[in-house]
């Protein structure tokens, strides 16, 4: 035979096996290969808020202190807060596991996946997110770094105890009587910072026997306050200027809370708003700035002398 029919039915021989391997790898080892690769893709992952750092009951969340991190979402806790990125799936039932997946209703998945996406994208983009919503939380429970937050660890503004829970340890909120003119026209905002003026009706004995001569004194009983909310109102609105209300809640000390309600039975409670350049001073109460019993200002009365004539000058 010669050589050329040789290798002529050598490249048919090898061509016929190649033909047969590929038809058998078509017929078995593709389809596993297919269930393999869907079983590593069949799980989908979320967007769980979490703490980015160690948290401490009393911290106010700033954007800093939250993060996303994926979580499989078959793990998914109800409690935990997602993005709404990837739509939670439904508990298969026992006849749809046993039949094979169909192509169209995968395809319909995906896309339902991925129009939640964009749509959660475009929420984002004129919300800031999820994460926005628990931004001036404050924190109840410790929460340690990478822990997803849920909703009875934090307290939102407006939520019940959320007061409690923004007072600094040691500290007390009391309310004060308002009005535009005693709170800076309205622009004392909460968070800021502001001294409480007390002014009063002071008595003093006059020139003659007997007579009595009433003024006017003030003095600033509080200073460098911080200011918790006007009325319910605990923080302003984005881009408001001025915040009017009947009453403010500050924060003090035990011992200043019974200073300023001894200087609310006294006379009338201005707020003087402080600049923020000037916050760092001491906190709480002027010492000798409200009477002690029946008696005036520790500051007392002083007596003129002049020209034969006396004069009680008060001093605040």
């Amino acid at each position: 035979m010669k050589p050329a029919k040789i290798a002529v039915i050598c490249i048919a021989a090898v061509s016929a096996i190649g033909l047969a391997l590929v038809v058998r790898a078509m017929g078995s080892s593709g389809e596993p290969t297919a269930v393999a690769v869907a079983a590593v893709e069949a799980r989908p992952m979320a967007k769980v808020l979490v703490a980015a750092k160690d948290l401490e009951p009393g911290r106010r969340l700033t954007d800093g202190d939250l993060s996303w991190k994926d979580w499989p979402v078959d793990e998914l806790n109800p409690l935990f807060i997602t993005d709404g990125s990837v739509p939670v799936p439904a508990a298969a039932s026992p006849d749809a596991e046993a039949k094979p997946a169909d192509a169209k209703a995968e395809m319909a998945k995906k896309a339902e996946g991925a129009a939640a996406r964009v749509t959660r994208a475009a929420t984002d983009m004129a919300t800031g997110g999820a994460k926005a919503d628990y931004i001036g939380a404050v924190v109840r429970e410790p929460i340690l770094a990478g822990e997803p937050i849920v909703g009875r660890k934090i307290v939102r503004a407006g939520d019940g105890g959320y007061m409690a829970a923004y007072l600094e340890p040691g500290m007390r909120a009391m309310a004060i009587r308002v009005t535009v003119e005693t709170a800076a026209g309205g622009f004392i905002l909460p968070g800021d910072r502001a001294d409480v003026l007390l002014t009063r009706e002071v008595k003093t004995p006059g020139g003659s026997a007997g007579s009595e001569t009433t003024k006017f004194v003030a003095a600033t009983v509080m200073q460098n306050v911080k200011v918790l909310a006007i009325d319910q109102n605990t923080r302003a609105a984005e881009n408001e200027q001025a915040v009017v209300g009947a009453t403010a809640t500050l924060e003090v000390s035990g011992r200043d809370a019974e200073v300023l309600a001894l200087a609310k039975s006294e006379g009338e409670l201005s707020l003087v708003l402080r600049s923020y350049a000037d916050t760092a001073g001491p906190s709480g109460r002027v010492p000798g700035a409200t009477s002690r019993g029946n008696g005036p200002a520790s500051g007392g009365v002083v007596r003129v002398y002049r020209e034969g004539a006396i004069e009680a000058v008060a001093v605040p």
